[in-house]
């Protein structure tokens, strides 16, 4: 019989560095996914133990204490409250920071009355001497009734250690390191009594969160031992209180400090970096050699997979037997697939930086500084962290609310996320600017087409702000909180996790857009090369006569049509049904039906475009955006891709609406059909508005 895999469970504080422990113990083998039935991000890994022993690593939400506040900190105790959960833990990791030890070991001493056996993992060992910092490890162990692991998982010390002591786990004591039932004797010898097979810690859990476990019922419990908000709330605050001081007692005993040692570097930095003036200016420079250099480090190697991918659908055609299958390969999957691999660099580049943001801790301090701002607009600083997360994705950035604690707060932050810039909008944004913006440098470094991505980023989130501060002010729903916000020690970025989240966001990235590619370029071959009707089947006869007159060579008869079976198949009268919808917008009937079919990703846009335009084309060594560079409008004579259009459609993809994952997930966080459906109709409109007046200016 095969041993079951251990389950591990990475508990701890917000910036710990609990993610760096999971990404040394599991390296890139992990997984990210959703909680069944809720919408709150796990990481399981899976790591190789001393003994040819294996385990699941989960990677729980960061969390202060058991007394949940928000409900990303409800997974945490509905997770070790529930023994029949397939991921129960044989073994808690607690991670703490060695420099916020005395705050880490709150949660550690809750996890301690859970009975399940606990590792306390001190993280950031190697900080102990420039701090001057000294532990008497057996001491804490003795009292903490617990084994300590002393790791750095910024130089991989103590990690071989860790796993050794999470293959002996059943040596490890399960006793409570204190009793915190003394606050209120009776009340909890009565409890204890009324349900003796139950832990005490657990009863009084269920009683003062919103959680179940096992077979009883909340309601059971507190119809015999009701108490008030207000006593309950009293009762918590006394546990604290309790912990704190047996914690207070050990450390005097277990951990000892040389102030004389440890430097001030951080303060002199967070007065540079969080000043009133020069934080958002520092903020502003970051922002703006990031969006220069995804421009001009990208440049090569797209140019390398937007070739490569032409060539390879050349090659197709013409070596596969001709047939139905090959025109699916070379015109139909090849170009789709090619034409959101291109943007692989760039998307790469922007989530490169934003790791390197998280990872040295700066991010924290752009959350501080925008608190004064998000105030003004009735919102707090921690909707910062949702605007700034939808930058990758809207979905995550939505689910990202839950650690907001008013409903009106979180229920804004939700509304606006989507105007916020995703890396799904990047390939349409580059594209697009590729097209229309020249790649010309003014005063020798500043690169126009970074410049314009920057602006649209910048637009989004003002326009996010701007929507918040109208949502304030129309929606009559009281209530205010208060923002607390940890600034984590600064920290060279560690390599192996900037490298982990790189590969795992853009894998994710290339993943969940390449199979939404891969069906709607199947679709839209098969409807742009099926038509009903004469002309569609007469289409080469027709075009022959046609031109019996005309001087013309054999590729351009071939091209014209192609053209003319194009626009007579099923996508052709579908497009041109909606065209005089789009056409004072400066759109054609090929870019609506890249703007219709991009509503199941927006990345699926050029894709869409890259099909399109290789149906029946003679030409498949030409590049989509050679392609869509020399598109031209049969009866302007003018690109289509021109400047006015091309602002237009920035705009329109800058405004509208994600895509319709962001509605379900609105639907799902908001529990109504209402705000999502409100937030489609408002931004579609608005952007429709907006790209109307810029194409009728600019054209």
């Amino acid at each position: 019989m095969v041993p079951q895999n251990i389950n591990v469970a990475l508990i701890g504080n917000p910036n710990v560095g609990k993610t760096s422990v999971f990404n040394q113990l599991t390296g890139l083998n992990q997984q990210v996914g959703n909680y069944p039935g809720i919408t709150v991000e796990k990481k399981i890994g899976f790591c190789k133990l001393p003994h040819n022993i294996k385990a699941n690593i989960l990677d729980l939400p960061g969390t202060y204490s058991l007394n949940a506040s928000s409900i990303d900190e409800n997974v945490v105790i509905e997770l070790l409250l529930n023994k029949n959960d397939k991921l129960y833990p044989d073994v808690a990791l607690v991670v703490t920071d060695v420099e916020n030890l005395k705050r880490n070991l709150l949660l550690f001493t809750q996890i301690k009355d859970l009975e399940i056996p606990t590792i306390l993992v001190i993280n950031m060992a190697d900080r102990m001497e420039s701090k001057g910092i000294s532990l008497d490890i057996p001491f804490l162990e003795e009292q903490l009734k617990t084994k300590i692991a002393l790791v750095s998982s910024r130089k991989s010390l103590g990690i071989e250690e860790l796993k050794e002591l999470i293959v002996t786990y059943k040596s490890i004591s399960a006793e409570p390191c204190l009793n915190a039932s003394v606050i209120d004797k009776e009340y909890f010898n009565n409890l204890q009594n009324a349900f003796p097979d139950q832990l005490l810690y657990k009863l009084w859990l269920v009683i003062t969160q919103d959680v179940n476990f096992l077979n009883l019922e909340r309601k059971e419990i507190q119809s015999s031992f009701t108490k008030s908000h207000t006593e309950l709330k009293r009762l918590q605050q006394k546990e604290t209180i309790k912990r704190y001081q047996f914690i207070n007692d050990v450390l005097k005993e277990g951990l000892s400090i040389d102030s004389s040692v440890a430097r001030d570097f951080r303060s002199k930095l967070d007065r540079v970096l969080t000043h009133k003036f020069w934080g958002y200016i520092i903020f502003f420079v970051i922002l703006f050699v990031i969006f220069q250099s995804i421009f001009d480090w990208s440049s090569i190697p797209m140019d390398f997979i937007d070739s490569s991918f032409a060539t390879l659908s050349a090659m197709a055609a013409e070596h596969l037997p001709a047939g139905i299958l090959t025109d699916l390969i070379s015109q139909g999957i090849i170009p789709g697939i090619g034409g959101i691999l291109i943007f692989i660099p760039q998307i790469a580049f922007l989530f490169l930086f934003i790791s390197i943001l998280e990872e040295s801790g700066y991010m924290s301090r752009v959350v501080f500084i925008m608190d004064k701002i998000m105030r003004r607009f009735g919102l707090s600083g921690k909707s910062v962290v949702p605007l700034i997360s939808g930058t990758a994705c809207a979905i995550p950035a939505i689910m990202a609310t839950r650690n907001i604690e008013n409903w009106k707060e979180r229920l804004i932050t939700i509304l606006v996320t989507p105007f916020t810039t995703c890396s799904a909008r990047l390939p349409v944004y580059a594209i697009i600017i590729a097209l229309v913006i020249p790649n010309h440098r003014v005063l020798g470094f500043l690169n126009l087409q970074g410049l314009t991505l920057m602006l649209l980023y910048l637009l989004g989130f003002g326009m996010a702000i701007f929507s918040a501060y109208v949502l304030n002010k129309v929606m009559k729903i009281s209530g205010k909180t208060f923002f607390v916000v940890e600034m984590p020690n600064y920290k060279l970025p560690l390599f192996k996790n900037v490298a982990i989240n790189v590969i795992e966001k853009t894998k994710a990235f290339i993943l969940g857009a390449g199979k939404i590619i891969l069906a709607i370029s199947i679709v839209l071959w098969f409807l742009a090369s099926y038509g009903p009707g004469e002309k569609f089947q007469n289409a080469e006869s027709i075009i022959t006569a046609q031109e019996k007159n005309n001087t013309v060579s054999n590729t351009e008869l071939e091209n014209k049509i192609a053209s003319f079976k194009l626009e007579n198949s099923y996508i052709g009268i579908m497009g041109k049904s909606i065209e005089p919808v789009i056409a004072p917008l400066g759109y054609d009937w090929k870019i609506g039906i890249a703007i219709i079919s991009s509503f199941a990703a927006r990345e699926v846009f050029v894709g869409t475009l890259a099909t399109i335009y290789s149906v029946g084309g003679s030409d498949n060594e030409t590049t989509i955006k050679n392609k869509m560079q020399a598109e031209i409008h049969p009866e302007t004579g003018l690109k289509v891709f021109n400047f006015a259009t091309g602002i237009s459609l920035l705009l329109f993809y800058a405004f509208a609406m994600q895509c319709a994952s962001t509605i379900a997930i609105t639907k799902k966080e908001t529990n109504s059909w209402k705000w999502p459906l409100g937030q489609l109709i408002f931004m579609s409109t608005f952007a429709y508005l907006v790209a109307l007046i810029a194409f009728q200016i600019l054209k």
